[in-house]
């Protein structure tokens, strides 16, 4: 079990930012953690693969980088895509899952806001939530750089928890008539091991020092003092949620609140302000892209009419 300890401190014990299902599927993972069915095996973005060569995972990142770069000189767009459930370390991403993390969109974003011939950024959001750490602080960071370089949300086609979290704190949140937006809410989960450790003949005694150190054991059955502090955390985040919301998407934190943690897809989704526009994914950014062609070729036509009327003032003079 100790190579699953990692991933369990993930899951239980802590307020995630997660649609239900997805901690539903999380937890039924858990309690088959030795018969795992391994469906898609590949390296995560920006990581080395099991059985990389080393010399082609260079080239193939050199490769992937040239393409970048053209795609941006041609388009002026950059679009970081924010995939799967979301973790707050590199470290935690799984070659067996897609996953993003929070320091890795934190770094390709910076990299987009940097880069003098990136003058859009779409996210591109397809995520049912995770990991309320660290979640707040990439929320707020998006709406720092947003004041930089406009970023667009783009849901395609899911923006749920978490994932709708980082999607409202950017400048304009773009929906589909299919694609989902919401489930405002906090979840927590807690895994009583006590019934099957006493079936398989084992029994956990603990020695602790300090009142709560024991607290969400999983020896044991929950205390009314661990179910306190697991309620008070969910509560915590929360009203983070909701507030930061409201903040980023110039709502009442009540409206935000009477949403229940519901779903919200396409114009539904607008008319409870938690969207802006509805249009699909490939024609969003078709508009950005022309909209970024406009805006340089209007930028090379005064450049053109300042150095011709500097000509003709020097041929006065």
């Amino acid at each position: 079990m100790k190579r699953h300890l990692r991933a369990s401190s993930l899951l239980f014990n802590q307020p995630l930012l997660v649609a239900p299902d997805m901690l539903d599927l999380g937890v039924r993972w858990a309690n088959q953690a030795m018969h795992l069915n391994i469906i898609n095996i590949g390296p995560a973005p920006g990581t080395v693969g099991m059985w990389d060569d080393d010399d082609d995972y260079v080239s193939r990142e050199a490769r992937a980088q040239e393409q970048r770069r053209a795609t941006i000189a041609r388009t002026g767009v950059e679009v970081v895509g924010v995939h799967g459930i979301l973790v707050s370390r590199a470290s935690h991403l799984s070659v067996c899952e897609t996953m993003t993390s929070y320091e890795g969109l934190r770094a390709a974003l910076r990299q987009a806001v940097d880069d003098p011939m990136v003058e859009r950024i779409v996210l591109d959001i397809d995520s049912p939530g995770g990991a309320a750490v660290g979640a707040f602080e990439m929320a707020a960071d998006i709406r720092v750089m947003s004041q930089v370089k406009p970023i667009t949300g783009l849901v395609n086609f899911m923006a749920y928890s978490g994932g709708y979290l980082l999607g409202s704190a950017c400048s304009e949140l773009v929906v589909s008539q299919t694609s989902g937006v919401g489930s405002i809410g906090v979840v927590a989960s807690h895994m009583d091991r006590s019934k099957a450790e006493e079936a398989a003949g084992m029994k956990v005694t603990t020695v602790y020092a300090g009142a709560h150190k024991n607290d969400l054991s999983p020896h044991e059955p929950l205390t009314e003092q661990s179910m306190k502090v697991l309620q008070d955390l969910v509560q915590e985040s929360y009203e983070l949620f909701v507030n930061a919301v409201a903040e980023y998407r110039g709502l009442p934190p009540e409206k935000v609140r009477a949403t229940e943690a519901g779903l919200y897809r396409g114009q539904a989704a607008i008319a409870a302000g938690l969207a802006d526009r509805m249009q699909s994914p490939q024609a969003a950014v078709d508009d950005l892209s022309r909209l970024v062609a406009q805006s340089r070729a209007a930028r090379q036509s005064n450049r053109v009419s300042v150095r011709a009327a500097a000509m003709n003032i020097q041929s006065m003079i």
